[in-house]
């Protein structure tokens, strides 16, 4: 019987619609897979910045994802901002028990206007939670630095950062190196098989980066769900990204930082 290709977010809602769930499901489906969705909190926020945050209960973010896992069958899951350590802890008791569905996890702590996006900012908890059931996990630097306890500010510390995140139990790491200044931007690979790699892209000159971090980590996880190697997975994804952004460079959205163009090039809906 023919199927779609389909990728749980569990992420928070974007009113601004770039980032979060809305970022997930434009990049999902741009690259032909069928997004689901379970809401872990409602943003009120916009280019400019996030106004207000309210939580969903922690009983209904995990009815949400126990609905599309036994009817919907996901092939690969993300999991974005899950804003506070109750829902951190329940979605770890429940996701442990599907081992079989690649993880990507990316830790979002603030938004890319800086305003706070994880209640009590309790690192311990994630990583005694998420990150041990994580296939991937994608901090930035500010998370890497959190998370390995050590300031991150060259590519040398992004290696030393990932060796200490992947103590925590995920199977790889991918430390983005976004916020870097130079001519290039790097990323750092390193998984639990000791393979190794830094990824090298261009920069390309805009205000227009909101929802990157969201947009990148569900590309990846919908290459995994198309059956693809991570380290490929990984490449396709930073590749859909870095054109995601230059097609939407020049375009003006709200009076902040604009979102990226998701659907530069989209796929069909992909039937198996």
């Amino acid at each position: 019987m023919n199927a779609y290709t389909i990728v749980l977010s569990i992420a928070g809602s974007d009113s601004g619609g770039g980032a979060g769930i809305q970022g997930d499901i434009k990049t999902m489906s741009a690259l032909g897979c069928f997004a689901t969705t379970a809401i872990t909190a409602v943003t009120v926020q916009n280019t400019i910045g996030v106004q207000q945050v309210f939580p969903i209960p922690v009983g209904i973010v995990i009815a949400q994802v126990q609905a599309v896992l036994e009817d919907l069958k996901p092939k690969a899951i993300k999991i974005g901002m899950v804003y506070n350590s109750e829902i951190a802890i329940a979605l770890a008791y429940l996701l442990r028990e599907y081992p079989d569905i690649p993880l990507v996890f990316d830790p979002v702590m603030d938004s890319t206007s800086g305003d706070k996006l994880f209640k009590d900012n309790s690192i311990s908890v994630l990583r005694k939670t998420l990150l041990p059931i994580s296939h991937l996990v994608t901090p930035n630097l500010d998370e890497a630095s959190l998370f390995a306890e050590m300031p991150v500010v060259n590519v040398d510390d992004m290696k030393i950062a990932a060796q200490r995140i992947l103590r925590c139990g995920c199977f790889a790491v991918l430390v983005k190196g976004g916020h870097l200044r130079g001519d290039s931007l790097y990323d750092v690979y390193l998984d639990r098989d000791g393979n190794q790699h830094t990824f090298q892209s261009e920069i390309v000159e805009t205000l227009n980066t909101h929802g990157t971090g969201c947009s990148l980590s569900s590309a990846i996880a919908s290459y995994l769900a198309l059956g693809l190697p991570l380290l490929e997975a990984i490449s396709k994804g930073k590749k859909y990204l870095t054109n995601a952004i230059s097609e939407g460079k020049g375009v003006k959205t709200g009076m902040g930082q604009g979102p990226l163009n998701h659907f530069f090039r989209p796929k069909k809906l992909l039937i198996r």
